[in-house]
C-alpha cells in the first residue's frame, strides 16, 4: 500500500506524458527503490501494515531495509503495477501462485504475464524480491531448488456463508458440495463459490476437502479471495480465518459483507471473542487438515551467506531472529510478531527454510 500519495500521483503523471494509457498505478500503489512484495491476498493487510509502518500493537512498527522502505503491493487494484523506479509495468500478481511466478519471472528473465489480465507479457527481471503465499511449495519442493520458502505465520481456513443453517458443513458434505452432489444441507440450498484461480486460500481449501471434481453448480469468476461481500444467500466461498480475524477487529479492510464464518470442525470455532475482539483458536489452527502454514518466498541464493548473490539487506527482512523482520515471530508489542497476531496469525510451526523450483 501507498506511503506517500504524491509519489504514486508524479508517476501516474509521467505514464500519461509518455502515452501509456495502459499502465497508470492505482493512487494505493508505491513505486520503490527498496525491496517489493507481491503476491497472496492473505498475507497483504500484514504485510502493507509492517512496510508502511503502524502502531496497531501500542507501540510504533515498522520493517525497513537498513533505513529504506519496502514496498508491498496489494493483489488486486489497477491491471498494471510499476514495482521499481524507472522500472517496467506489468500484470499485478493477483494471488499466490502469481506472485512466485512473478518472482520466479523476475530471477529467469521470462516473460510475465496473468490470465485474465490484458497487460501485455513482458520481462521483469529485478522487479520482485519477495513473493507472499498462503500455501507451501507442494510438487515444486527441491532441496536445490532456486527458491527459498521462508516461514510468516500459522493461518487456518474454513468457509463464509450467507444465511442460516449452514454454519457447520462438514469436510465430507464440502466435497460434495463442490462436485454438486450435494446441493442442500438440512433442507437449505448451498451454492459454492470459488475466488480466482490463482488464490493459495482456493488451492489449500480444495485440497483440504479432498480435491472434489468441480461441478457446473460451482460459481467460479475473478472474485477476490477473503472477501465475503461477493456472495449472497446460501452461497459459501473459502475463506482464510487470519484475514476474517483482521477484518473484524479492524486491523483490515473489512470485507466480510453480510457473510458469517463458517466451521466443518464438528463445533470447534476458527476463533473466539466477539465484535472487534477477535482471537484465534490455536485449537483449529492446529488442525492437521484446515490448519497451514503461509510463507515468504524469496531467491535462495540471496539469502544464502555462502553465495556470490548474497544480499544481508534482503537476508535480514526474512531473519525470524530480528525483531522487526517479516518472519519474525515474537511476543512483545514492539516487533513483527506482535502485528502479525493482531492480524489473526498464530506463530508458524516451523521455521525450517523450504527450497524449491521456479514455477
Amino acid at each position: 500500500m501507498k506511503r506517500n500519495k504524491a509519489v504514486a500521483m508524479c508517476a501516474a503523471l509521467s505514464v500519461a506524458a509518455a502515452g501509456l494509457a495502459l499502465a497508470t498505478p492505482s493512487y494505493a500503489d508505491p513505486v520503490s527503490s527498496s525491496y517489493v512484495l507481491v503476491g497472496s491476498d492473505t498475507l497483504q493487510d500484514s504485510g502493507n501494515a509492517l512496510a508502511n509502518g503502524t502502531n496497531i500493537t501500542g507501540s510504533s512498527v515498522q520493517t525497513t531495509a537498513n533505513g529504506s522502505f519496502i514496498a508491498s503491493y496489494d493483489a488486486f487494484g489497477s491491471a498494471a503495477i510499476q514495482t521499481k523506479t524507472a522500472g517496467v509495468y506489468f500484470a499485478r500478481p493477483a494471488g499466490s501462485g502469481d506472485g512466485i511466478k512473478a518472482l520466479s519471472r523476475s530471477i529467469d528473465g521470462g516473460a510475465f504475464s496473468v490470465s485474465g489480465n490484458a497487460t501485455p507479457a513482458v520481462s521483469i527481471t529485478g522487479q520482485v524480491d519477495i513473493a507472499r503465499t498462503s500455501s507451501g511449495a507442494g510438487a515444486t519442493a527441491n532441496a536445490n531448488g532456486l527458491l527459498a520458502y521462508v516461514p510468516y505465520g500459522r493461518d487456518a481456513l474454513s468457509y463464509a456463508y450467507v444465511g442460516a443453517g449452514l454454519g457447520e458443513i462438514t469436510t465430507a458434505q464440502l466435497k460434495s458440495v463442490y462436485d454438486c452432489s450435494l446441493t442442500s444441507i438440512g433442507g437449505v440450498p448451498v451454492t459454492p463459490v470459488l475466488p480466482q484461480a490463482a488464490s493459495g486460500t482456493r488451492k489449500f481449501f480444495l485440497s483440504a476437502i479432498g480435491n472434489p471434481t468441480l461441478g457446473s453448480c460451482v460459481v467460479q469468476s475473478s472474485f477476490a479471495e477473503n472477501d465475503g461481500s461477493v456472495i449472497t444467500n446460501g452461497q459459501i466461498i473459502p475463506f482464510s480465518v487470519a484475514s476474517w480475524v483482521a477484518q473484524k477487529n479492524g486491523a483490515g479492510q473489512n470485507r466480510t459483507g453480510a457473510a458469517s464464518l463458517g466451521s466443518p470442525l464438528n463445533g470447534i470455532e476458527p476463533f473466539t471473542g466477539t465484535g472487534a475482539n477477535l482471537v484465534p483458536n490455536a485449537t483449529y489452527y492446529s488442525n492437521a487438515t484446515f490448519g497451514r502454514e503461509t510463507y515468504l518466498v524469496v531467491e535462495y541464493a540471496r539469502i544464502n551467506a555462502a553465495d556470490a548473490r548474497f544480499d544481508p539487506a534482503l537476508a535480514a527482512l526474512v531473519d525470524p531472529t530480528k525483531a522487526k523482520s517479516l518472519t519474525n515471530f515474537s511476543n512483545p508489542v514492539a516487533t513483527s510478531g506482535a502485528v502479525k497476531k493482531k492480524f489473526g496469525f498464530l506463530a508458524p510451526s516451523s521455521t525450517t527454510v523450504v527450497r524449491a523450483n521456479l514455477t
